[in-house]
């Protein structure tokens, strides 16, 4: 289970050109390919150990709330952190991808389906404790993403709010209830993985069965989500509007067949370009790409 997760976030970085992001073909700055491929190393004991927890949630020695998804997303930051000296790399991919370990354990692998996993996975984030928020919290501190701004409420810039968690009781599952409305990692968390299932998945299995070429259905895939779905970590930084014209963007590079027609293929590559010049890194949209294919290898994928 865990080498199926370390496999999904290798082929999405390595998907060129997701346009705006980090690829084999596209470094930052700061920021290069092999970083990810550092972290992507970093991540794999745990995932391991989140799905060895949810394979004891099956078996009934482990309570859901005793997971400690918290503890698993803050080590996770820690080992990608020491791992590689490009910094965040991964924060909103291990924010998705550790409940799913824990899930994917949790669904035993002869009966698999992804309508079981996200039954399991929605199990797992509404059992989340206060201590897991405090945990999560420690963690985007560790990181300090780019963009983050100012919450209205149990801000994780404010020393204060974590006291103020424990204080009130407030599990990890309501701190991203607050913050659905202006991040899709924390809507993921509280709609079921909706952009995941219901948008994502089934256009990347659609797209491998009509192309046959990976690295062609990710960069598409790619394009519907962010077609979809504004991206969450340039409207913070640019504003919703800055957002919502990318996504018209993606729209017409993918109705122009994306990365499967010699016409989409021009507009995408163009689409890099732009994006990555005028500073927008649809980063989010990755983290929810990698959750797509998170799927795809825990179903038995293999490129």
């Amino acid at each position: 289970m865990a080498r199926c997760l370390q496999l999904a976030v290798l082929l999405e970085v390595s998907a060129y050109p997701k346009p705006g992001n980090v690829h084999r073909a596209r470094d930052f700055s700061d920021t290069r390919y092999e970083h990810f491929l550092a972290s992507a190393v970093a991540l794999y004991p745990h995932f391991r150990e989140a799905a060895r927890r949810g394979v004891e949630c099956l078996e009934g020695t482990r309570g859901l709330s005793d997971v400690g998804v918290g503890e698993i997303v803050r080590r996770c930051v820690e080992d990608m952190l020491g791992w590689q000296r490009g910094g965040n790399t991964h924060l909103g991919t291990i924010l998705l991808l550790a409940p799913m370990a824990v899930a994917a354990g949790m669904t035993a692998a002869e009966s698999f389906s992804p309508a079981t996993l996200r039954r399991n996975l929605t199990l797992v984030v509404k059992s989340t404790t206060p201590r897991d928020a405090v945990m999560v919290y420690n963690a985007i501190s560790a990181v300090n993403p780019g963009g983050l701004g100012r919450a209205p409420k149990f801000d994780v810039r404010d020393e204060s709010s974590r006291r103020e968690i424990l204080e009130k009781g407030i599990t990890l599952y309501e701190i991203f209830e607050i913050a659905s409305s202006y991040d899709s990692v924390a809507y993921e968390w509280v709609s079921g993985y909706r952009i995941t299932f219901d948008v994502g998945y089934p256009f990347l299995v659609k797209e491998l069965e009509k192309t046959g070429d990976v690295n062609v259905a990710v960069v598409n895939t790619f394009l519907r989500v962010m077609a979809e779905v504004p991206d969450t970590l340039i409207a913070r930084k640019f504003g919703a509007e800055r957002a919502r014209e990318v996504s018209l963007m993606a729209r017409h590079a993918l109705e122009k067949g994306g990365l499967a027609t010699k016409e989409g293929r021009c507009i995408v590559y163009e689409l890099d370009d732009a994006l990555h010049s005028a500073g927008l890194n649809p980063g989010t949209t990755a983290d929810l790409v990698c959750s797509c294919l998170s799927i795809l290898t825990l179903g038995g994928y293999r490129p």
